[in-house]
């Protein structure tokens, strides 16, 4: 809250003496200035707002009057304003155009530019715009200031059209306007645009600059085409850090890791340094576990740079750990951060989610509140996911509440993430009438709604759900199909199960089905008692079978007493699974279902000797301190 304060009193100080010094200035056009100062001292360039307020009152004290030419004022009014733009000091723009009209340089077209581009940077595009097509005179410059307004102000229909204006009029291109083109081109994600205003790039022989390149590389990916921007990007001579950040982010996007880690390689061997977005970039390319060794090297690099207490670092660090599953890393991480604000708080609520640790992640929430600290889209996400891990249905109902009040009811996330914690609670109508409320679904808001009604024992009306998914303009994924299967296999549906087996696999624009999907199927076997059609079909599997497509069929196998698939199939997942308590558990009551008594106490002391041990049972019950969810462990025999 400080700081806030103390930038508006510098503004606020600044302002006012600015106003004081122009104010005598106006009629003898004079400028005042120390014997032992300077006016190119005064408006040195750039500084900040203590080294101009400090000047300004400098000026207050007796000075020498010392007369500024006629073609001099103009330069003196130019650095004032630009210093103003950079700043971002409205109020002292403001007061400098009144003294520009007062004065008599309205008609002076660099003056004048620069006060369309003070206007567009401090985001007042109307004001900049009426000025533009007030002024007799207009130069490039005056157009590529007010391009790169329209630009910030993020209106790139504008920008572009005033650039085909300037071009039109026989003005430029420059390398300024042509910049500003392409990041009105990037935020429109107009590829087929951006492209032409290549072309132009090439005529004008612009495509080697380096901000012009690094342009046209943010152009390219914003339009998805990681390709053309890696052309862009080797023609680039002189690249510095933000061409080569650029270029890493977009193989990031792309989920494209290895490409991105030779590109690192590669800017380090030439030199340039990298801070602490490249690094930013490039640990969030990593996506898979498989890239965990990849993520490993990063750190490493991180922590030798002086970077691991970077704000925005910490935060990445902790989304990676998170994802790798690795609780002991994560909470290192999160000892070492320093700022505790909004990112850092909805960064440790999202790990501990994803670490199904949800009582921990309520435990922060309330501390984030209790704090002070506003909750945005991304907080009510992450906790209404670990609301839905523990079954914390009253703190998500205060959750709900909570999303009404502060006005995140229409947003798409936060219902998803609603529907699916009422889900997950067991509170099936709830959740649909949050689905019921949601303007636009999308795959998240069916999926969430199937795998409740899946797990909760609404087999029927899942079919019923994914039906109608399919007469909307929503195409199932993976994820989709996994819960409608999971109903089939829960409703012993076995030849529906199959077809929307055989449908999801010969769908071409699916990914292959995953390990879980062939486990659904094995459990559809299974259940209806078909054990040896599990097998077969598991034999004939196009991936390489997992523990839960094993544990499926040899559950099968101890409700039905089949030792013959039993013994056969119990060494695969035993050798997949070596140091699981469940393997040798399901196992072990196979062999004695079987009626192999030796056999399975040979198992248990197999299990004892590697140290192996049956993790106990838990329920959850509620707790009267805090409201909050806590598990009761309860003793287990092995019987």
């Amino acid at each position: 809250m400080l700081r806030p304060l103390l930038r508006w009193y510098n503004i606020r100080h600044l302002t006012k003496s600015t106003n004081h010094i122009f104010s005598r200035a106006l009629t003898p056009r004079l400028f005042y200035t120390n014997q032992d100062s300077s006016l190119s001292k005064i408006l040195q360039y750039p500084f900040t707002h203590n080294e101009i307020t400090s000047n300004c009152v400098d000026l207050d004290t007796p000075h020498e009057c010392i007369h500024v030419d006629e073609d001099d004022s103009p330069y003196v009014f130019t650095e004032f304003i630009s210093s103003a733009a950079k700043l971002g000091a409205f109020d002292l723009g403001i007061q400098l155009h009144c003294t520009v009209l007062k004065m008599g340089f309205c008609s002076n077209v660099y003056v004048t530019t620069s006060l369309v581009d003070m206007y567009g940077k401090c985001g007042e595009i109307l004001c900049a715009q009426q000025l533009f097509d007030e002024m007799p005179h207009r130069n490039v410059v005056t157009f590529s200031s007010l391009i790169s307004g329209y630009v910030n102000a993020h209106d790139p229909e504008m920008a572009i059209e005033i650039f085909i204006v300037m071009l039109n009029m026989g003005r430029g291109p420059t390398l300024h306007s042509v910049s500003a083109a392409l990041v009105g081109c990037a935020q429109l994600k107009d590829g087929r645009l951006g492209a032409q205003v290549h072309g132009l790039c090439l005529k004008s022989r612009f495509e080697s600059d380096v901000v012009v390149g690094t342009s046209l590389i943010e152009m390219y990916l914003k339009s998805y085409d990681v390709e053309a921007s890696r052309r862009v990007f080797d023609g680039v001579i002189d690249k510095n850090v933000v061409t080569w950040t650029s270029m890493i982010s977009g193989y990031s996007l792309a989920q494209r890791p290895d490409e991105a880690m030779i590109l690192v390689r590669s800017m380090l061997r030439l030199g340039v340094g990298a801070n602490f977005l490249t690094y930013n970039c490039l640990l969030i390319s990593f996506t898979f576990p498989s890239d965990f060794d990849h993520f490993k090297q990063v750190h490493c690099h991180v922590i030798r740079q002086g970077l691991e207490s970077n704000h925005y670092l910490s935060v990445s660090l902790m989304t990676m750990y998170s994802k790798s599953s690795n609780a002991e890393d994560f909470l290192k991480i999160c000892s070492t951060v320093k700022i505790w604000d909004q990112i850092t708080w909805n960064g440790v609520i999202a790990g501990l989610a994803k670490l199904q640790k949800g009582k921990e992640a309520l435990v922060c929430y309330y501390k984030m509140r209790h704090r002070g600290i506003n909750v945005d889209v991304f907080t009510l996400v992450a906790i209404l996911k670990a609301m839905g891990n523990i079954a914390a249905l009253d703190e998500g109902i205060q959750t709900h509440g909570l999303v009404f009040k502060i006005g995140y009811a229409s947003n798409l996330s936060v219902q998803n993430g609603l529907v699916s914690m009422y889900a997950k609670c067991g509170r099936i109508a709830d959740a649909e009438k949050v689905f019921s409320s949601i303007i636009e679904h999308d795959v998240i808001s069916w999926n969430s709604l199937l795998a409740g009604c899946a797990h909760n024992g609404y087999g029927r009306k899942a079919l019923e759900l994914f039906e109608q998914m399919r007469r909307t303009i929503i195409k199932p994924d993976l994820t989709s199909f996994l819960a409608v299967l999971t109903a089939c296999s829960n409703e012993g549906l076995l030849e529906k199960g199959l077809e929307y087996f055989d449908m999801m696999r010969n769908d071409d624009s699916l990914d292959p089905p995953k390990v879980e999907h062939y486990a659904c199927v094995v459990n559809l076997y299974a259940r209806a008692g078909y054990i040896y059609e599990a097998e077969s079909f598991i034999n004939s599997m196009s991936i390489k079978p997992g523990p839960t497509v094993y544990k499926a069929l040899l559950s099968a196998c101890q409700l039905y007493g089949n030792k013959e698939i039993a013994i056969r199939n119990a060494p695969k997942l035993k050798e997949l699974c070596p140091n699981d308590d469940s393997t040798y558990v399901l196992i072990s009551n196979v062999l004695a279902t079987g009626g192999y008594w030796d056999d399975a106490a040979g198992l248990r002391n197999l299990m004892y000797d590697k140290g192996v041990k049956k993790q106990p049972a838990y329920s959850w019950i509620l707790s009267n301190k805090n409201g909050l969810r806590s598990h009761s462990n309860r003793i287990c025999g092995y019987g």
